[in-house]
């Protein structure tokens, strides 16, 4: 079993692709939607909040955690790997691709404010990045109305203009949220301009994680996926029965953690 942990249902993304690589694993995810967003908390309430979170996932059977989150992956991912037996994927950015794909010179990073904080980030920058320009945005606002099903197209274009004005011709999605957007941003940046989403190459290690435990083929027949929320629910079941509308309507729950 896979667990997938977001701040909200922008892990939905990442579930997606996993879903997608591996439709025969059997999938449980947690959206800790009442504390959403993650964007500016302390690092030590979301590492406090990641270790409650694995620590349900862990109990309800997951081999692997998926931390399908940039801001969580940032704060908490090296504690929560000290801290239980199971192996975590976290997010990584994608800065090595762009700086790779651009021909500019200029890439532009849409994340929240803690991303661009973290540790994993700036190392990840200063690696393979360090000859190109690096455009950040913090997307204030964005991650916000994904979670109420909206669309800000203002300032989506805003954020945008942003790097492309300075010349950026790749765009980092730097939190699950944003692929959510990724139509409007592709839509604001012109057809010279690409947009790079993690998410697929997320599944890809998370299914090399489970080959290299033997877990990738302890699974259940049907397979099943089930929705867990410390908030409001009816946003995480809209999108993920986008994805999966096989989806029952009792596969989505809230919880207390």
């Amino acid at each position: 079993m896979v667990g997938v942990y977001d701040s909200g249902v922008g892990g939905l993304s990442v579930w997606k692709e996993l879903l997608a690589l591996m439709p025969w694993q059997d999938y449980v995810y947690v959206a800790d939607s009442a504390n959403c967003p993650y964007g500016e908390k302390s690092p030590g309430f979301i590492a406090g909040r990641a270790a409650a979170v694995a620590r349900f996932l862990i109990d309800s059977g997951a081999d692997v955690v998926v931390v399908a989150c940039n801001t969580a992956t940032a704060a908490a991912i090296s504690c929560l790997r000290q801290a239980f037996p199971v192996p975590f994927v976290g997010m990584e950015p994608a800065v090595k691709p762009a700086a790779e794909l651009s021909r500019t010179g200029v890439v532009g990073v849409l994340a929240t404010a803690n991303t661009f904080r973290g540790r994993l980030y700036r190392d990840t920058v200063v690696r393979f990045a360090s000859d190109i320009k690096v455009v950040e945005v913090v997307g204030r606002g964005l991650v916000e109305a994904v979670e109420k099903g909206e669309t800000p197209s203002g300032l989506i274009r805003s954020y945008v203009d942003g790097m492309t004005s300075q010349g950026a011709d790749v765009i980092v999605l730097g939190c699950t949220h944003f692929p959510f957007l990724e139509k409007e941003i592709s839509v604001a940046a012109g057809p010279d301009v690409r947009i790079l989403n993690p998410a697929p190459a997320v599944a890809r290690q998370t299914q090399r994680v489970l080959d290299r435990i033997s877990a990738a083929h302890r699974v259940h027949v049907p397979p099943s996926s089930v929705f867990y929320s410390t908030g409001d629910v009816s946003v995480l079941r809209r999108l993920a029965m986008e994805t999966d509308p096989s989806l029952a309507q009792d596969a989505f729950k809230t919880i207390n953690i």
